[in-house]
């Protein structure tokens, strides 16, 4: 795996700099969910708008441990200053956030990462969300609540899945369905022990555990 201090700009320079005085609880929480964190899985959003269903996407992917998102703002709409400062907006300290502001440079970052890309699409050749194996590099792509994924990201992606449904409505809204989704990921993830030991190098843990004890 590259550096992630080289790719990161929120790493510390200096991993010898003075840490804030953290209590031993605190301390041992940070080193437990950096151990936890998974970053060969990642979420795109591409022109999400609401700022609850991103504040809700951000909750559910810290919860499972995702360590970086992607957000497409094609519509330059400043999407962080849209973000409360409410309890659930706490989680987007602790995910790194890339934004671009096309869904083309999106997926070459991406690629240059060796993941797979995975649209959230409704088509003839979607697979069942069920029905997919989610233990290998991943990037899970959900569209504008409105609109869904763009035509240029579905046909860029490696594929598409569905969640599957049995009422009429046959959509779900987007942190539902981001949700649903990664606690799939989750449950095939930790089944194969992907959370028992960590993906970073120590080197990397170091600068991750120095950064987070100084939020």
């Amino acid at each position: 795996m590259p550096s992630l201090k080289k790719e990161n700009p929120h790493l510390p320079e200096n991993r010898d700099m003075p840490l804030k005085a953290r209590s031993p609880e605190r301390t041992k929480r940070v080193e437990e969910v950096l151990q936890r964190k998974q970053p060969d899985l990642t979420v795109v959003m591409e022109d999400v708008d609401d700022p609850h269903n991103i504040m809700a996407i951000l909750r559910t992917c810290d919860a499972v441990g995702v360590f970086e998102v992607h957000i497409v703002d094609s519509q330059k709409k400043k999407w962080d200053n849209r973000i409360g400062k409410n309890s659930s907006s706490g989680a987007k300290k602790w995910i790194v956030r890339h934004k671009y502001s096309t869904i083309d440079d999106c997926y070459k970052q991406l690629r240059k990462e060796g993941k797979t890309i995975l649209t959230t699409h409704m088509a003839e050749d979607s697979k069942d969300l069920y029905e997919l194996d989610f233990s290998g590099p991943i990037a899970l792509v959900f569209g504008n609540e409105h609109d869904g994924i763009t035509k240029e990201a579905v046909e860029k992606a490696d594929g598409n899945f569905i969640i599957p449904q049995m009422g009429m409505i046959r959509s779900l809204n987007v942190s539902v369905a981001c949700a649903v989704t990664l606690y799939e990921v989750y449950r095939q993830r930790a089944l194969k022990g992907h959370y028992s030991s960590a993906k970073f190098s120590s080197d990397e843990l170091m600068s991750l555990r120095a950064e987070w004890l100084e939020k």
